[in-house]
């Protein structure tokens, strides 16, 4: 009797083990990992079909690699973006759980995303604690805004894949070519507002802003660290930049309003007339944008237009859109993306 009971305990035994192993190597073909920006390994979906993306910066990088179709949750910006919803109109149909400052978590479950991509770390904790796996791809310079393609095409899988390393090898080409050209000549300082409505409030060093003014061949007039930083006008005054570009505006509306400012209107940069303001595509090319490829192109034809004199960044703004975002722009469109004017 007790040999049989024994038998019959090696037998359960057995076959609880090749159960459990066999659920295990069914949920382990079920998964795939990718690591995020910040090195952690996130376990998605093997076939990603539901993705919520909840940094504005990022959705255009999405819908570039070809996730339109995949979609279901976006921001309040990224919603209301006229420009990019005319090229992807299935945005309009996602839902909206982030309005720039905070997540509505009821609303970002009930889509059932497979997966969320964000650049908050707060937000990203309180969305893994929901149960829903998430990926961080915040980024400060090239190396992470490749980092961020490749994680997204990864996410998104498939030909997204292939279409990540396109972009990826088309930027380190035109950042070297730029690089180039500029490598030889005497950098100019450049100080970058954030937009023409707070003109203290700039962008430092350590940022996306600070490698895209290096790489065309400036210097930044701030020696502060940080994105979208308070200064005082008495720091701007002493830097005295040879540049000032503003997000967020024409070349007309930031001169007027530098000029209209009693502090900076004597500044090098205002009476030169070196004031302009920065394009806006499907995105703000300075601020973390797939478009960082035509920041660069454009920052040093304004830097130096001596040894820019052969781009003609007009075709390269065409070329760009049509090769990644299949977007054919007209002459006026083009005038106006590099005017700093939003195309609606």
């Amino acid at each position: 009797m007790k040999k049989r009971k024994l038998i019959v305990s090696v037998l359960l035994t057995v076959m609880l083990f090749f159960t459990f192993s066999g659920v295990h190597q069914s949920l382990a073909a079920s998964t795939r990992t990718v690591t995020d920006n910040t090195g952690k390994k996130v376990k998605i979906p093997k076939k990603v079909k539901h993705i919520a993306d909840l940094w504005h910066a990022n959705n255009p990088i999405l819908l570039m690699l070809g996730g339109e179709n995949k979609l279901v949750a976006t921001t309040k910006l990224t919603h209301d973006n006229a420009l990019l919803t005319d090229l992807y109109p299935k945005v309009k149909k996602s839902a909206v759980p982030f309005n720039g400052e905070s997540v509505n978590t009821e609303e970002l479950i009930n889509q059932k995303p497979d997966v969320v991509i964000s650049a908050d770390k707060g937000q990203i904790e309180t969305i893994r604690k929901a149960g829903i796996p998430a990926v961080n791809s915040m980024f400060q310079d090239f190396k992470g805004l490749k980092k961020t393609v490749t994680l997204t095409g990864n996410v998104l899988g498939g030909k997204s894949k292939t279409n990540a390393k396109i972009y990826n090898e088309q930027l380190d080409d035109d950042i070297a070519d730029v690089k180039n050209r500029v490598k030889y000549t005497k950098e100019p300082t450049v100080l970058h507002i954030v937009n023409k409505t707070d003109l203290t409030k700039v962008d430092g060093r350590n940022t996306i802003v600070d490698e895209w003014i290096k790489t065309a061949g400036g210097k930044n007039a701030m020696k502060s660290k940080g994105n979208m930083i308070e200064v005082s006008a008495e720091e701007i005054i002493k830097a005295n930049p040879d540049v000032i570009i503003v997000g967020n505006t024409t070349d007309k509306a930031a001169l007027k309003a530098l000029k209209k400012d009693s502090r900076f209107k004597t500044l090098k940069a205002v009476k030169n007339k070196k004031v302009y303001g920065n394009p806006t595509g499907i995105f703000q090319w300075d601020r973390y944008s797939a478009e960082e490829d035509l920041q660069i192109w454009w920052a040093a034809t304004k830097l130096h237009p001596s040894e820019m004199r052969d781009i003609n960044i007009n075709s390269k703004v065409k070329a760009f859109y049509q090769g990644f975002f299949n977007k054919k722009f007209s002459n006026k469109q083009v005038k106006q993306i590099l005017n700093g004017e939003v195309i609606k």
